[in-house]
């Protein structure tokens, strides 16, 4: 237990820290982060605000799909958010390109380990993935269609909204999955590892193809 509590808030604060330096790159976001930060633009909420409040409204989704959150699911919520704030007000803003890429190529590798972490402690998912698995499991639906489905309209939504799309997105996209496959391996609790996951109940399916691209 200590183990899985030490990896669940390590790698939500990691993961917090790596969406800040995300930001402060100025390359592109990850999808949700498009879209909290075009909400951010037009409300004059900290990013960090936003993506508390809109995880805790994806957690009230969840009530009519029927999915149950964990402490994980809470901590999400929460800790993102303050971290991704925090990260922000401690680091500066460059305007120097060659500084830059390697931030970026750093918050993403940051993010897969930091993924790896916390799906590992299997204390329940994070509310955006919650919402994926649920649709999932309602519909019929492939995860991989769910997934696509749900990041290509928030993609837009947050695009318009003046959220940051660039090469930064796209660099995500295509790295998250097989960093975050690694680093779920490496992370691993081998105490755990013949309980059904609470990550997602689908006839057996790992985690780690639940909740990323497969």
């Amino acid at each position: 237990m200590a183990r899985r509590l030490f990896q669940l808030y390590t790698g939500l604060a990691l993961y917090g820290v790596s969406m800040g330096l995300m930001v402060r790159a100025d390359l592109g976001l990850e999808p949700w982060s498009v879209l909290n930060q075009g909400i951010s633009r037009h409300t004059g909420l900290t990013i960090g605000t936003v993506t508390i409040v809109s995880g805790a409204l994806i957690l009230l989704l969840w009530i009519p799909l029927r999915q149950r959150p964990g402490l994980g699911t809470v901590s999400n919520v929460v800790i993102l958010g303050l971290v991704m704030d925090a990260t922000m007000a401690v680091t500066p803003e460059l305007a120097s390109l060659g500084a830059r890429i390697p931030l970026l190529a750093f918050a993403v590798a940051l993010n897969g380990a930091a993924t790896g972490l916390y799906i590992s402690a299997r204390f329940g998912p994070g509310p955006r993935d919650g919402l994926m698995t649920g649709l999932h499991q309602r519909t019929g639906r492939p995860v991989r269609l769910v997934r696509t489905c749900i990041e290509v309209t928030v993609l837009a939504v947050g695009y318009l909204l003046g959220g940051s799309l660039g090469v930064g997105t796209v660099v995500y996209a295509l790295a998250i999955g097989p960093l975050a496959q690694f680093f779920l391996r490496r992370f691993a609790i081998n105490d755990l590892t013949a309980e059904p996951s609470p990550v997602v109940a689908r006839g057996g399916t790992s985690p780690e193809r639940a909740i990323l691209p497969e």
